[in-house]
C-alpha cells in the first residue's frame, strides 16, 4: 500500500480522541511510506491528518473541487493539490491516486465518499480495500446498522465482510496493506 485515502470531518468534532488519533495515524503513515490521499482542505481533520503526514516528512495529494477550495480553504502546502470541477470528479480523482480507503469520524461528506468506495468495489470499478477506523466508538451505530442491512438481506453477508473495522491504527493499516498486497497483486477477500 504506497498511497491511503483517508475521509474525514473538515471540523475536528467534540471528542479529542478524534484529533489526537488522527495525528496518530498521520505519524503511523509517515513512518510505513504511505502517501496521503485527502479532501484538500487545510480545516479540522483533514488539516490534521495532513499537516501530520507533511510534518513526519510523508507526501499528501488534496484534491478539491473549485467551489470548494475556499469554502474548505485549501490546503496551500500539500505535496501536489489536484483543484477538480466538481464532487464526482473529486472521488473519482482520490480512487485513482489511491490503494486502500479509510474513513475517520466526519459527516455527510464522509460517508458518502466511504458508501461510494464501497458501492464501486461490489460494482467492480475498483478493487480497492476499504475501512473504518471506529475512533472512541463514533461509528458504532452505523456499524451496527450495517449489520441489520446485512441481516434484512439487504447486504450479503459476505459484501458485508469486504467493510474492514477496526479501533486500533496499526490493525486497521495492516489489515489495509495485507488485502492490498496480495501474491496476485489484486484484491483479496
Amino acid at each position: 500500500m504506497q498511497r491511503l485515502a483517508v475521509y474525514c470531518g473538515a471540523n475536528a468534532g467534540q471528542d479529542p480522541a478524534y484529533a489526537e488519533t488522527t495525528i496518530l495515524l498521520g505519524k503511523a503513515m509517515a513512518k510505513r511510506q504511505v502517501d496521503l490521499v485527502y479532501g484538500g482542505g487545510r480545516l479540522g481533520l483533514m488539516g490534521i491528518i495532513a499537516d501530520t503526514v507533511l510534518a513526519e516528512g510523508g507526501r499528501v495529494h488534496g484534491v478539491i473541487p473549485e467551489m470548494l477550495k475556499d469554502l474548505e480553504v485549501a490546503h496551500q502546502g500539500v505535496t501536489k493539490l489536484h483543484i477538480v470541477q466538481n464532487m464526482h470528479e473529486r472521488k473519482a480523482k482520490m480512487t485513482d491516486l489511491t490503494d486502500a480507503f479509510i474513513a475517520l469520524p466526519g459527516g455527510v461528506g464522509t460517508m458518502d465518499e466511504l458508501f461510494e468506495a464501497w458501492s464501486w468495489n461490489a460494482l467492480g470499478y475498483h478493487n480497492k480495500p476499504f475501512a473504518i477506523l471506529n475512533i472512541a466508538g463514533y461509528w458504532d451505530a452505523l456499524i451496527e446498522f450495517l449489520d441489520t442491512m446485512s441481516k434484512q438481506g439487504f447486504v450479503s453477508a459476505e459484501r458485508r465482510k469486504h467493510l474492514i473495522v477496526s479501533d486500533n491504527i496499526d490493525d486497521c493499516l495492516d489489515r489495509l496493506a495485507a488485502t492490498c498486497n496480495s501474491e496476485t497483486g489484486s484484491f483479496t477477500w
